[in-house]
């Protein structure tokens, strides 16, 4: 099926998110919970598109694809919409980049920069939201709640796992697990921003 992103017609398969449509033409729409390893979830919320004949402005990460729609991936009011939600992020975030681990490869200092983000205006006192304790439990990586932005995909990663995971104010538990040969491992790096890039999953077990 065609359709028009940003004045441009791409054709792709049923199915197809319109972030995945953008892609395929070289549009890079900013994001933070949406990963090709796992099930779009739209949390972030930093994805927003707009389409003409639509109200609001939808995730691009969990909108398919329909023939003949027309995407604004680019506009005014989608940057400011962008601005102030990672303006949320980061006033709810710890300052501690220069001796956090993941600096320098941290989607969320790179999206912070993608959305142009140069002030904060709410101050930043919220990054005590939650118990700052580390949950260190899990032999895969660590959990630090103070930097979590709640994306949810560590907690999408491990669903299949035996493990419960606290997230969001609450213990999250893992659905029944999965069976063995769909089983997969969690590569984290320990500390690592919340942005999740923290974790991935690994190759399947043999």
């Amino acid at each position: 099926m065609t359709l028009e992103v940003d004045g441009i017609t791409v054709s792709v398969p049923q199915g197809t998110s319109v972030m995945r449509a953008a892609a395929e033409i070289g549009f890079q729409i900013p994001k933070l919970c949406a990963t090709d390893s796992l099930e779009a979830f739209g949390s972030c919320r930093l994805c927003l598109v707009e389409i003409d004949g639509r109200r609001g402005t939808p995730a691009s990460c969990t909108t398919p694809a329909e023939p003949g729609m027309k995407v604004k991936t680019q506009t005014p009011k989608l940057a400011k919409l962008r601005r102030n939600v990672m303006e949320l992020y980061i006033s709810d975030h710890p300052l501690d980049c220069l001796t956090c681990a993941a600096n320098g490869d941290c989607e969320l200092q790179d999206m912070a920069g993608a959305v142009g983000l140069r002030e904060v205006r709410y101050g930043y006192a919220g990054e005590n939201h939650l118990d700052a304790t580390k949950d260190e439990s899990n032999p895969y990586f660590t959990f630090d709640p103070s930097k979590c932005i709640v994306c949810s995909r560590c907690v999408r990663a491990l669903r299949g796992s035996a493990g419960h995971l606290r997230a969001d104010h609450r213990r999250v538990a893992a659905s029944a697990p999965m069976s063995p040969p769909a089983r997969t491992r969690i590569s984290c790096r320990r500390n690592a921003s919340p942005a999740a890039p923290a974790c991935r999953p690994a190759r399947p077990r043999p």
